[in-house]
């Protein structure tokens, strides 16, 4: 679930955020649901298989990893959310035939959400490409973060449609019900990342930072050398980490106070597309280079010479 923080969304985006809110309902009532699949969808890898050696608590993904919108086109969306092994838990469509008209979004600013043209009954590979795009946010992030909140590519279900990103579901509330909607919800969540990443003073920032292991704070928390943005944006996003327990067992449900939601992102991510740490530049170079799509780097003040 998202860590909601309403009262840090400037007016631009917020007056965004309106629009669509406006149009909740209509989003809702607008998603097109076809016939059943008649490929016979694939199994995905299996995460138990997944060395958990891997995860690093403080560099899940690497940023070029998160901010890459050309990691996947539009019909190669499509034909992964086919490959995948779906089954409806009631009359929800599986993610690959599910469609729903959109509005417009306009564009957040420099560095921020790009223009979104809304349509009628879009494909929600459409819809997840067209975000990527305007928000420069993979694709294959957008993918994982379904299926990690809401286990839309596996089982989907009406009320995992209406929460489809875990946006405004805090985990010690119920969630906004202004926020409902697919494509609501996925938009938000992607903008949510870019304004993570254009105002990175927040409670989760690259260094050493005190992560949580449970909503619980009896649960406790340890110092986590978070390394890069997009482990940041995850952060503050899902403001846990996973204990010894939920590490020992990723499959069970750990102890008390076990959370999941950051290694779950780790081990999809992992299973459909491998290793998502490469950074193609350095960080000696910048690490803003890495931001495809995102915040430019900043100019330095030049030195006047003596």
């Amino acid at each position: 679930m998202s860590f909601f923080e309403r009262h840090r969304l400037p007016a631009l985006a917020t007056a965004a955020v309106l629009v669509v809110v406006l149009a909740g309902a209509a989003l809702v009532g607008a998603a097109v649901r076809t016939e059943p699949a008649t490929a016979a969808p694939t199994t995905p890898t299996a995460t138990n298989e997944i060395d958990l050696a891997g995860f690093e608590p403080g560099r899940i993904i690497s940023d070029y990893t998160f901010f890459n919108a050309d990691a996947m086109t539009e019909q190669q969306v499509q034909s992964f959310l086919l490959s995948r092994s779906c089954i409806r838990s009631d009359s929800s469509p599986c993610l690959w035939e599910y469609r729903e008209s959109t509005v417009d979004q306009p564009a957040a600013g420099a560095g921020h959400c790009a223009a979104y043209r809304g349509a009628e009954n879009e494909h929600a590979s459409t819809i997840l490409s067209k975000v990527a795009e305007a928000c420069g946010i993979s694709p294959r992030v957008l993918l994982v973060l379904l299926q990690k909140e809401q286990s839309l590519l596996s089982r989907p279900t009406e009320s995992g449609y209406l929460r489809a990103t875990g946006y405004g579901c805090p985990d010690t509330a119920d969630c906004e019900t202004e926020y409902f909607g697919f494509f609501n919800q996925v938009y938000n969540a992607a903008w949510q990342f870019r304004q993570y990443t254009q105002e990175p003073d927040r409670t989760y920032m690259i260094g050493d930072t005190e992560v949580g292991y449970n909503p619980d704070a009896a649960c406790g928390a340890s110092t986590v050398d978070i390394q890069n943005q997009a482990t940041a944006n995850l952060y503050n996003y899902t403001p846990y980490q996973p204990n010894e327990a939920a590490l020992a067992d990723p499959d069970s449900d750990g102890d008390g106070c076990s959370t999941h939601g950051n290694l779950n992102f780790w081990l999809f991510y992992t299973a459909w597309f491998g290793s998502g740490d490469p950074d193609p530049y350095p960080d000696a170079l910048g690490s803003c280079l890495n931001y495809r799509l995102g915040q430019p780097c900043r100019v330095p003040e030049l030195i006047p010479s003596l």
